[in-house]
């Protein structure tokens, strides 16, 4: 995910990703009027959950420069490389078109889709019974 929005323009200010988190400089791609909070807010609607953050060149804290990125839900869900770079895209996208409420809106349905493509908990949807299936198994306890 932070090679592709490197590769957009965009500068990843905590030196890499050794651990699930990152920050990104949205201001470095020089996107007119985006800086953290008009990218957490154009990313929220677009259906993308990141955090504003300050930068280590921040004069401001009320005006950050930054976004945190955080991998763990992806992962948890399954998701790989190719679905990450899927959504660094799609961060890239909303970025650009942070004034633009129709393409956020088009870009929240494709993250809807993603998202509904790996289940939160896919493995424990295996167990999931109907209350046939629980009273039977009562019946065959007694």
């Amino acid at each position: 995910m932070a090679d592709e929005l490197q590769q957009h323009g965009f500068k990843i200010v905590s030196g890499g990703t050794d651990t699930h988190l990152f920050l990104v400089d949205v201001t470095s791609k020089g996107t007119e009027g985006v800086k953290g909070k008009e990218a957490e807010n154009a990313l929220q609607a677009a259906g993308i959950v990141v955090n504003k953050n300050c930068l280590p060149f921040d004069t401001n804290a009320w005006k950050p420069h930054g976004i945190r990125i955080g991998t763990p839900t992806i992962t948890t869900r399954g998701m790989k490389q190719e679905e990450s770079r899927q959504i660094a895209r799609h961060i890239i996208r909303a970025i650009e078109n942070h004034d633009k409420p129709e393409v956020l809106a088009c870009i929240a349905l494709q993250v809807k889709a993603l998202a509904k493509a790996f289940p939160v908990y896919a493995q424990e949807q295996e167990k999931v019974y109907t209350s046939a299936t629980l009273d039977e198994s009562i019946e065959d306890q007694i």
